[in-house]
């Protein structure tokens, strides 16, 4: 069968090498002029920095049949994210653990300590039944780490207040009682060695797949195979026939130095007069390297505008009853699968990105057959 995919990012890839290898001719568009969408890599010319062009992105995953996938493509070598917040005249770690804890309440408790401590003199446990992001953050921290570590932040990052954001959003943050201080837990975590544009470019070399940059198709041209995978915005398929899903989109504003300049990758602002949201130093991504020049990147997110690239899903009341409406209509397409973070309207990280269009794709796959 000849399918036609519109994105090259990991899950048009992905979702094409799977296709490809079943014996099917894969035709891909991509309207940027590299692959890998927002996960593309590039070496500054100035620095020979590897630099994660549209943000960082930290490949971590508890599901070893991805990371074994991922890993057929590339070498990954061993990275541990941690992030760091300055707030309130003081840098902590983040997430809250027992150091920053213990440092930000001028105390020396031990976990069993700090627990109790969190538990009985900060958490609102009047509130039972968290709805909002502000709820769920006063019953799991209390006003005083809220004000200081999520208030500002979030109203920076999501342009509203937290009482708007619902409470899964901070649900995915752990709290700690230990000094644990690595962001994620996941069993396998890595950054590819020479970054994901290579890793995407192994997925996408197959002799079944003929790829075309800079080509940018709607639905009308797209459609002339015999299957379609849509990874671009949903919304934008239709036409925009209900209105346009919201998003936020991030400002960069890019800046070189020398030596080391913040001393880890992420850097976080959580004062809301501080206009950026967080200062990204792309060296410290790949710690293995070593560069005299280091580049570094502040981040403002606002509304996302026509034009704009757009990031992170906002997925409220009146998103997601938009979102019902064009889902329906999705449903109905037999000859048309929508996949990725933009197509199914979800934020999504990269590996469960690959486990989505791994399994949408076999499923087209046996559907082919």
């Amino acid at each position: 069968m000849q399918i036609t995919i519109v994105g090259a990012g990991l899950s048009g890839a992905v979702a094409g090498r799977t296709l490809a290898e079943a014996g099917h001719h894969v035709t891909i568009h991509d309207s940027r002029p590299h692959v890998a969408g927002n996960c593309h890599t590039e070496r500054c010319d100035e620095t020979g920095v590897m630099v994660h062009l549209y943000g960082p992105h930290i490949f971590h995953t508890g599901d070893a049949e991805v990371w074994d996938y991922v890993n057929r493509f590339t070498t990954f070598r061993p990275y541990r994210h941690q992030v760091k917040t300055t707030v309130q005249g003081a840098v902590y770690a983040m997430p809250i653990g027992l150091h920053t804890i213990n440092q930000f309440f001028g105390k020396t408790f031990r976990p069993e300590e700090a627990r109790q401590f969190i538990e009985e003199h900060e958490a609102d446990l009047s509130i039972t039944d968290p709805q909002s992001f502000e709820e769920q953050a006063l019953r799991f921290v209390g006003p005083r780490l809220y004000e200081a570590f999520f208030k500002g932040y979030t109203e920076k990052q999501w342009g509203m207040s937290p009482k708007a954001l619902p409470a899964s959003i901070l649900k995915r943050l752990p709290l700690r009682f230990d000094y644990n201080d690595n962001y994620f837990a996941h069993a396998f975590q890595g950054m590819p060695e020479n970054g994901y544009t290579p890793m995407v470019e192994g997925i996408l070399d197959h002799p079944n797949i003929d790829l075309h940059l800079g080509s940018a198709l709607d639905a009308a041209s797209a459609g002339t195979g015999d299957h379609l995978i849509w990874t671009g915005p949903l919304d934008a398929y239709y036409g925009g026939r209900f209105g346009a899903l919201g998003y936020r989109t991030l400002d960069f504003e890019r800046f070189t130095s020398t030596g080391d300049w913040q001393g880890c990758a992420v850097m976080n602002y959580g004062d809301p007069d501080v206009p950026f949201t967080r200062i990204t130093e792309h060296k410290h991504f790949a710690p293995w390297e070593e560069h005299e020049g280091t580049v570094l990147y502040r981040e403002v997110s606002r509304a996302c505008e026509a034009g704009d690239i757009p990031y992170y899903p906002i997925r409220l009341t009146g998103e997601m009853a938009m979102l019902a409406q064009y889902e329906a209509l999705a449903e109905a397409e037999e000859n048309v699968t929508f996949l990725g973070r933009l197509g199914r309207y979800a934020y999504m990280d990269m590996d469960v990105t690959i486990r989505a269009a791994l399994d949408v794709s076999r499923g087209l796959a046996q559907r082919f057959e």
